[in-house]
Formats: C-alpha cells, structure tokens, sequence
C-alpha cells in the first residue's frame, strides 16, 4: 500500500510527535509498504541525526514554529495550505494519517479522503479544541471553540477510524458525539533498545525525582513545587527537570525566590542519550492538571518504565498514567493537590529504597511487554491494516 503520514514534525526533528511517526514510518516500510510524509522544513525541537526512515519526505516550505501566539497561528497556516497542496499532488495513497500538530490537520485527511478516495485515519495526539479549552487559552463555548469544535468533529466523523491515546482519551470523544465504533484505543510507546536501564549509583544517598520533557500547561506544577518548599531543609531529597517548556521558567523563578538549592535544572536531552539522562534519577516524575484529563494523555509514562525507573505521577485517577501504575504496579499516584499526600510518600520512598528498584524492575517487564516500539507500532499497522497478517490474507485472497 500506499500511506501517506501528515504531520508538521517529522524526522530528523525530536519532537514527541515526529519520533511516533518515525517510528511508524519505518515499521510501515519494514511492512513492505510504500511511505510518503508531509511535514514542514522548519523544526520544533533538537534535531536527531540518526538514520533517515525508508520514506519519501516532503518538506514543504512554511512559516517558521515560533511560540507566540500570532507566530504559532502562521506557522500553522501557512503549513495547512503547502500540506494540502502537496497532499494532493503527491502519488495517490491507499491510506491517510493525520496527527494533531498543527490542531484541525485532519481535515487536510478528509479534503484528500473526498477528492482521491483514500482511506483516513486520525491519530490524536492532543484532542482539540478540549486541550486549548482545557489550559484556558480559548474560552470554552466561545465562537473559536465552538467554531473549532464543528470542523474537528467533522473530520472525525468521515474518518475510516480514530486512534486515541488510552480509554480516557476515547471516553472524551465519545462525549463529544462521537460514535464508540469509530474509536480505537493504542497506547504510546518507548524504544527499548535506545532506552535501557542503568544502574544506580550505589554511594548516591539522595532519592533523585526526576522530571524529563517539555514542561506546558497541561502539567501539573503547583503539586510538586509546594512539596518540593515543604522539603527545603530535608536533604534526602533532590529534584531535576531536564527538558524545557512554557512554564518551565515560571517553575525556576520560583525555585529561585524560595531559594530551593534541592533543585536542579537541565537541558533537553537528545533521543540518544535518554537512557542515561532517564537512569540518573530514581523515580520519574509525570504530571498532568485534571481539567486536562483525555484531552492529553502523557507519553513520559512509557521512557520512563523503558529506563527501569517507577512513576511517581501527580494528576486523575481515572487516566491512563494512573491506570497504567495501578495495572503494573509499577509507581504511584498522587491526586492533583494532595501536597501533605505528596510529601509522606516521597519520605516513605526515601526510607525504602529496595520498594523503589522493585517497581522499576515491574516497569521494565511490563514495558516490554506492552510499550516497547516492536510491539506499539504493530498495534497502530494492525488498526491501519497494515501488518503482516493482513498482507499476507490479502495476496492468498
């Protein structure tokens, strides 16, 4: 087959959204299957040189990404317009999929859907206009929610299929109207190969709580940071936030007037160097606000249980982060808010160090079994129809 993947970031880029269809790009073309992607020149994040996916990359001319509002809204459409363009003229695919950066690209799916007869297949990253709504940055049941809310339900409903990013997710669609039967339900994934564990150091007397990755308004900060002001005089305890992200400098100013010095901040780190960057802390830290909740799902979840390293994840007990400890037993939960909850598990933690590398060992198994590459993007070519099985009934047929 023929499948096209559109999607602002693509490879080399790091972004979390172009490693997942990298990842996808070279599962599809180990598959047999020919691989077309639309993405633009500009990058979002670091860039990661490592081997190009067997695919023809088309990297259409647009506004560079630029975080400002106005700068976002003309990198976005100026990348609509090129991607559509290209999608049109490109060879005709079999299957279409569209992810979520920049908001409403499917309907650049379903525009190709109509006028090429291709099959389109939505995989929501972030569900829009719900997450905008959600961090407060539309207001809800203004004119641009309402007005988004009509076209990205719209190219929901003629889609062939929806991949949500767990149950809680899926439930959010369904309470927007949108048919159970159109939904499928696959989880993020890690590399296991690129991520592995590294031990401990042995004569480190800290319990290091470690947050890595982009720091954005759907996170949780308040939680942990007045636990971390609780603990300003405990020395049993440091925290590290590598990565970056809108309201990491909030977070650091702060630090810096309470005059945390139990507190360390890094930068991001390449998708090479995740193993170790992961493996120097003891717990991982994952935080999501509860307005939030299947609107965003946190993939930290995943490099975090492929580094051998326990969730500890502050946000609602009913999202798939905590659904994926309470299965596994493999970290904890604290509800967003619960800072006197927070602070006594972090001292039962410190005090236990062997219940600590018992749930990081139960992480890593359970990874492998469930959100190692191989089998994470077997599960989106299954839903796409693209596996080996199908392939195979298909040519017998």
């Amino acid at each position: 087959m023929k499948i096209l993947l559109l999607n602002q970031f693509f490879w080399p880029d790091s972004a979390a959204t172009s490693q997942l269809l990298t990842d996808l790009a070279r599962g599809l073309a180990a598959r047999g299957h020919q691989v077309y992607a639309v993405c633009a020149d500009g990058g979002y994040a670091l860039k990661d040189a490592d081997d190009p996916p067997s695919a023809v990359i088309y990297r259409v001319a647009s506004a560079p990404f630029w975080r400002g509002r106005m700068g976002r809204v003309l990198s976005y459409v100026s990348y609509y317009v090129m991607c559509a363009v290209r999608g049109l003229t490109a060879p005709r695919p079999d299957v279409v999929v569209t992810l979520t950066t920049p908001p409403l690209l499917p309907l650049i799916g379903t525009l190709i859907k109509w006028l090429r007869g291709s099959k389109h297949f939505l995989w929501e990253m972030d569900l829009y206009p719900d997450v905008a709504v959600d961090v407060n940055y539309i207001r809800r049941g203004g004119l641009l929610d309402r007005s988004t809310g009509v076209l990205a339900d719209l190219a929901r409903r003629k889609s062939d299929g929806i991949i949500a990013l767990g149950d809680c997710m899926r439930r959010r669609l369904m309470a927007r109207g949108i048919p159970q039967e159109k939904i499928f339900v696959a989880e993020n994934w890690a590399d296991g190969n690129l991520i592995r564990p590294v031990p401990r150091t042995a004569a480190r007397a800290e319990l290091v709580v470690l947050y890595s990755g982009n720091l954005g308004l759907a996170h949780d900060v308040d939680t942990i940071a007045e636990a971390i002001e609780e603990l300003k005089q405990d020395l049993r305890f440091r925290f590290v936030f590598a990565g970056g992200g809108p309201v990491r400098r909030a977070l650091e100013d702060r630090c810096r007037r309470q005059d945390l010095r139990q507190v360390d901040f890094k930068s991001y780190t390449r998708r090479a160097g995740l193993g170790e960057s992961l493996g120097a802390g003891d717990v991982g830290l994952v935080t999501q606000r509860a307005a939030c909740l299947g609107s965003v799902v946190p993939s930290k979840v995943y490099g975090l249980m492929a580094a051998a390293r326990p969730i500890l994840f502050i946000g609602p007990a009913e999202s798939t982060a905590a659904h994926v400890i309470r299965r596994f037993h493999c970290g904890w939960h604290v509800s967003n808010g619960d800072v006197a909850g927070l602070v006594q598990l972090l001292a039962h933690l410190a005090a236990n160090p062997a219940e600590v590398q018992e749930a990081g060992q139960r992480a890593r198994q359970a990874f492998l079994e469930h959100y190692d590459r191989p089998v994470g993007v077997a599960r989106i070519c299954r839903l796409l129809g693209a596996s080996e099985a199908e392939m195979q009934g298909a040519a017998a047929a």
